[in-house]
């Protein structure tokens, strides 16, 4: 098991993340801080390395308090593609619950396809939301925070 390292942390998008608890696992064996961030109260595993941050329920307040608290020592896990694009900027690793890493030359089309997305459902059309969350999904997410997080270390 490695040391603690108090300059990693992890931040979490948590309202709709459906891995929190690999989360907590992989970050209870790395010995690495999660905050959970998000606009209602839930219950967390009792641990020091767990934090939980309830925001106001003002638009974007979870993101916005994210996007403020990330920096180039934070992983933050996040669906939201203009949240992730925020901490890219504060040069935080961005990893999304189904295991895609974000990153700086990715973030960009993905802006663009969110846009146009948006602008084929304001306009009346019919599109599927995202593809159910799977197994391979869990497994590549554990995968890639486990990479991450290594990686990190290694800084």
């Amino acid at each position: 098991m490695s040391e603690p390292d108090q300059g990693i942390r992890i931040l979490v998008d948590a309202d709709a993340c459906p891995v929190k608890e690999e989360i907590y696992k992989v970050a209870q064996r790395h010995k690495v801080p999660v905050t959970i961030v998000s606009n209602s109260w839930f219950r967390v595993p009792q641990s020091p390395l767990i934090d939980r941050i309830v925001v106001d329920d003002g638009f974007d307040a979870a993101d916005d308090w994210i996007a403020e608290a990330a920096d180039h020592r934070c992983i933050v896990i996040t669906s939201d593609i203009l949240l992730a694009e925020r901490c890219l900027k504060a040069n935080a690793a961005v990893i999304s619950p189904t295991g895609k890493p974000f990153t700086a030359a990715s973030i960009g089309s993905a802006v663009a396809v969110r846009a146009i997305m948006a602008d084929l459902r304001a306009g009346g059309d019919q599109i599927g939301g995202p593809a159910p969350f799977t197994k391979a999904d869990r497994s590549k997410f554990l995968q890639i925070l486990d990479t991450e997080l290594v990686r990190m270390g290694r800084l």
